[in-house]
Order: C-alpha cells, then sequence, then structure tokens
C-alpha cells in the first residue's frame, strides 16, 4: 500500500491494491494493469476509483482523478459515525459500528483506508461473506451513504427525538479523556530498589558480615565491628 499527498485542498490518496490481466492475441500475451485509490481530505470527504493502463503510474492516476469525480459526504459525529449502519454489495457485507472516543479504528487494511480518509477515528467494523477488496470498497460506500443524523431524521418525521445511546457514550467518553492543556503532567515512577537496599545494610551496614561470620563458626569479629567474646569451660563468656 502506498500513500500520495497532495499539496492543493489538503487531499490524500491511498491505493488499496494493483491488479494485473492479461488477454491472449494472436502475437502472444497483452497485459494490462488496473489500480484501486481511495481519496480523502479528512474532514467528511472521501472517493473512490478504479484506472486501467498499460503502467501503474498511469492507472493510479486515472484512479485518482475518478475518485476525486465521485466524492461523498461522510455524517460524522465528532470522531466517529452517529449511529450503527450496514452496507452490502455483491457477496459483501460491512458493519460499522460507533465507538466512543479513543478506542481507534479496529477494521481491515482495505475499511481502514476508507474511513482513515474519511476521518473516523473511532470506529468498530465486521465484515462477512467475501473479501475481495473491490466489492468491500463498494460495501464500505453503501454503507456510508445510509448515514443520517438525528436532527435529519426528527426534521423528516416532524418529531421530536432525544438523545441516542451513542451520542451518551460519547459524551461519558470525552468526559474521561484527558487534555494537555491546564493540567501537570503525570511524574513517572520512581526507583526506590537502590534505597531499600541500602535500608537494609547489606554489604554497607555496619557488622553486616560480622554477623555471618559468626554463626558459620568463623571469627565473628573480623569485619564486624566489636569482637565477640569466646565462651568458657563452664559456659559463660569470659570478660574481655
Amino acid at each position: 500500500m502506498a500513500d500520495h499527498f497532495e499539496d492543493s485542498g489538503h487531499m490524500t490518496d491511498t491505493t488499496i491494491g494493483v491488479y494485473r490481466t492479461s488477454t491472449t492475441v494472436k502475437g502472444g500475451r497483452r497485459f494490462s494493469l488496473g489500480a484501486l485509490v481511495v481519496v480523502g481530505d479528512h474532514r467528511g470527504r472521501v472517493g473512490f476509483g478504479y484506472g486501467k493502463s498499460n503502467e501503474v503510474p498511469l492507472a493510479v492516476e486515472k484512479a485518482q482523478k475518478y475518485a476525486r469525480r465521485n466524492m461523498i459526504n461522510v455524517t460524522m459525529a465528532g470522531t466517529t459515525l452517529p449511529h450503527e449502519v450496514e452496507g452490502k454489495y455483491s457477496s459483501s457485507k460491512v458493519r460499522l459500528i460507533p465507538a466512543s472516543p479513543g478506542t481507534g479504528v479496529v477494521a481491515g487494511t482495505t475499511v481502514r483506508a476508507i474511513l482513515d480518509a474519511a476521518g473516523v477515528t473511532d470506529c468498530l467494523t465486521k465484515c462477512y461473506g467475501s473479501t475481495n477488496a473491490k466489492t468491500l470498497v463498494k460495501a464500505v460506500f453503501e454503507a456510508l451513504g445510509q448515514i443520517r443524523t438525528r436532527e435529519a431524521i426528527a426534521a423528516a418525521r416532524g418529531v421530536t427525538l432525544s438523545e441516542t445511546d451513542i451520542e451518551k457514550k460519547i459524551a461519558k467518553g470525552r468526559a474521561f479523556m484527558t487534555s494537555s492543556t491546564g493540567k501537570e503532567k503525570a511524574k513517572g515512577p520512581v526507583n526506590t530498589l537502590g534505597q531499600e537496599r541500602g535500608g537494609r545494610g547489606g554489604r554497607g551496614g555496619q557488622g553486616g558480615r560480622g554477623g555471618q561470620g559468626g554463626r558459620r563458626g568463623g571469627p565473628g569479629g573480623g569485619r564486624g565491628g566489636e569482637q565477640q567474646s569466646a565462651p568458657t569451660e563452664g559456659g559463660a563468656p569470659a570478660q574481655a
């Protein structure tokens, strides 16, 4: 997958796949190349195109032109979709599920490219049936074309609709999102391993090795500080 960036209009295009076909003629085989490209501005506009040529650059250029001509507007609710939607084309079926802020795009390569180009950053997806890239792209665009906002549905029906569960989840997720302005940065963990060893008096503690030497039967007062007195025949320690 290759990404190409265009300076004018902040448009980005992603080449989903390049396909080679051949036809047999009298002189041999004649090859033709096709490119499937998705174009978007990351602000709610996205389109796809398929171009064919004898060379890959020309096929990609044709696909980019076709994609810019067939761009659609994607209705969004913040960084996700306003409601769950399902699109079907041929033997491919794609389901797009809204997600709370911070979830990310959980999708395959083809579906992720379309959602990223449209500007959707939080969404869950599931594909059923064929996973062919061409049919998946058309199924995703079929699903994106069915999205409608709550205000549009209320105006068409002439009724007042309350806040949806998706909008409540989005608001709840934003409340837990940490902002980088006006708050102190979290402090990292402090390494106290060396302090714990020093407090136990391991090697540097006074009398550390001397005590061990006394228990082992060796000279206990060598390096531990005060010398231990040897016991007498009666069992009582001798006075120094």
